[in-house]
């Protein structure tokens, strides 16, 4: 099945993960940071791009940025693909620097903005890259330092960052480095970092509910219907099977009839077909849970359960995932 394509549009907020291909380093020393820093930098001024947090670690980078008209896609390249050719050439290497996809998902600002502005900055100080918020604070491969003024990077949206904890500067500093050192005990988070539904809607799934989700978002299911309704963002991502198709292909899997798994049964085959098609459609296609209900004759209460059973179920025997969705 091929990989979905990535949302993008004017203005959407956007945490973007670059990795170098098989986890080898892509910046070896000062200098490669230095010229990274200045050709993103030049990006972000020349682009209308902006960047709200970022951080260079040694095989990955990971930046916070409302992409402007250039498009994000279009940004990106001119970004690695220059640094690429100028890494080679100055150690002497040939072949590709980055994994072929970098990673970018789609944020909703109010409850994320802030947290993903901590969490990237505190980045090298989880990594053991600096030893302590001291030495964060005049690190010059992060943002931090630049919110704080210990350093300048054209193109940086310090302002904005800054505006949310207060109108006058001075202040501010101090309560947005107050901010970040209460987030050092939170360690790594996996619900800003995770995959789909797990990381936006962690607690509504233990809860109980299922809420519309995209693994290419973080956000609440209200975020996700409404990204929904910009047909420039989201004709570009049709759900990739229908949910009949999905009940046809688990009832050729378990060997049962489709019509069977539209209707409730204390079957065990038809039971755990339920769950699959429930896991599958929620929380790898992107259904919501009120729309498998419906195809299902269950309530939203009843596709969370099974999709909790559904995805013991697949991990225990991760070939129905395989021969159903082709992944």
């Amino acid at each position: 099945m091929p990989r979905n394509a990535r949302l993008d549009a004017q203005g959407v907020l956007q945490h973007v993960i670059v990795r170098g291909i098989e986890k080898r380093k892509i910046f070896l020393d000062d200098v490669d940071r230095e010229t990274f820093v200045k050709r993103l930098s030049d990006l972000l001024v020349t682009t209308q791009t902006e960047c709200l947090a970022w951080s260079l670690m040694t095989n990955h980078f990971h930046l916070l940025l409302r992409s402007g008209g250039t498009g994000l896609p279009t940004f990106m390249r001119r970004l690695l693909t220059g640094y690429a050719i100028n890494f080679n050439k100055r150690h002497k290497r040939a072949g590709h620097l980055f994994q072929n996809r970098y990673k970018s998902i789609i944020c909703e600002e109010d409850p994320y903005l802030l947290e993903l502005v901590r969490y990237i900055h505190l980045n090298p100080l989880r990594a053991k890259l600096v030893k302590t918020m001291g030495a964060l604070d005049n690190y010059p491969w992060s943002g931090h330092a630049a919110i704080l003024g210990n350093q300048k990077i054209e193109g940086q949206a310090i302002e904005t960052v800054l505006s949310l904890f207060g109108k006058k500067v001075p202040t501010a500093r101090v309560k947005y480095r107050v901010f970040v050192e209460e987030g050092v005990a939170q360690g790594r988070r996996n619900d800003l970092v995770g995959g789909g539904l797990r990381r936006s809607q962690g607690m509504a799934v233990d809860a109980g509910e299922i809420e519309s989700f995209d693994d290419r978002v973080l956000g609440s299911g209200e975020f996700v219907e409404h990204l929904r309704q910009d047909k420039e963002l989201y004709d570009k991502l049709p759900l990739t099977i229908s949910l009949n198709k999905l009940i046809v292909r688990v009832a050729e899997f378990f060997g049962v009839e489709s019509s069977a798994l539209k209707r409730r049964s204390r079957l065990a085959q038809i039971v755990e077909a339920r769950g699959a098609i429930c896991f599958l459609a929620v929380r790898e296609i992107g259904y919501s849970g009120v729309a498998v209900g419906q195809v299902l004759n269950m309530n939203r209460s009843g596709v969370c359960i099974a999709a909790r059973r559904g995805e013991v179920l697949v991990q225990r025997n991760p070939v129905i995932k395989e021969k159903v969705l082709g992944r």
